[in-house]
């Protein structure tokens, strides 16, 4: 699964980077999140289609984290209730199926970009109220993009749209799945054109192949990044050593 990330990357030089029309409000951009959690707004790529004289397909803007489904209905507050869990993550195998992601899978896909994400390893099947241990996975000094689906939700017909998000997961690869058995489904950049293609139908090939973590990196981190108060470089930073146990003579 993929509960917490980190972005640090400034959205006026990443939507250069990826070739895209930056919409994120300067106001918005609070500089750089060691700890985005759910129901944060987060960066996500989203394809359209150009304008007049704009040969750029691609936009960079904010989206709740946590997908609100077609049938979500407004509480007094007027936010959404669609009851269950947060839908912060969507299963590769069942996206196409589920309902409330199905119809996002076939025209509204997106890309999450992120420096790394935390998982959190369980203890030992002896000791199982063992601290679970948390790491940092991340790409070799490279921005990951994870593939998303996002919707597009209204109180009524008067209201404003709010844009939510869910992160594919898929089966973990090598290393990682040693920590977790999910992990984010990443999409390399030749993948991108037609994932955010809203004109085009999805391709499942790409919920079902295995992702190439080439280059992806893994360190003990700090259990800092257990509680979404904290925020700073700290929480990447990889774990001081632990003491080796012993008995005192």
């Amino acid at each position: 699964m993929c509960g917490r990330f980190a972005v640090t990357t400034d959205p006026a030089l990443l939507a250069t980077r990826i070739d895209a029309v930056n919409e994120v409000p300067q106001a918005a951009d609070t500089g750089p999140n060691y700890n985005v959690a759910p129901t944060d707004a987060v960066l996500t790529v989203v394809g359209r289609r150009p304008d007049f004289g704009d040969e750029s397909t691609r936009l960079l803007t904010l989206m709740r984290w946590g997908f609100i489904p077609p049938w979500a209905t407004a509480g007094s507050d007027g936010a959404p209730l669609a009851g269950g869990p947060l839908l912060i993550n969507a299963r590769a195998e069942k996206l196409t199926t589920t309902p409330a992601y199905r119809g996002s899978a076939e025209r509204r896909r997106c890309l999450v970009p992120m420096d790394g994400y935390y998982e959190w390893r369980a203890g030992p099947e002896t000791a199982p109220r063992a601290r679970k241990t948390p790491f940092y996975i991340h790409g070799d000094g490279t921005t990951l993009f994870a593939a998303g689906v996002w919707s597009s939700w209204r109180r009524d017909r008067r209201s404003a749209a709010v844009c939510s998000v869910a992160i594919i997961t898929t089966a973990a690869v090598g290393e990682l799945a040693e920590i977790h058995h999910r992990m984010p489904l990443l999409l390399p950049e030749n993948r991108w054109e037609s994932w955010l293609d809203p004109g085009a139908g999805i391709d499942t090939a790409v919920l079902s192949e295995a992702p190439d973590v080439t280059g992806i990196a893994v360190r003990e981190v700090s259990t800092l990044v257990n509680s979404v108060r904290n925020n700073s470089p700290e929480l990447i930073a990889a774990a001081a050593p632990r003491p080796e146990q012993g008995y005192l003579l």
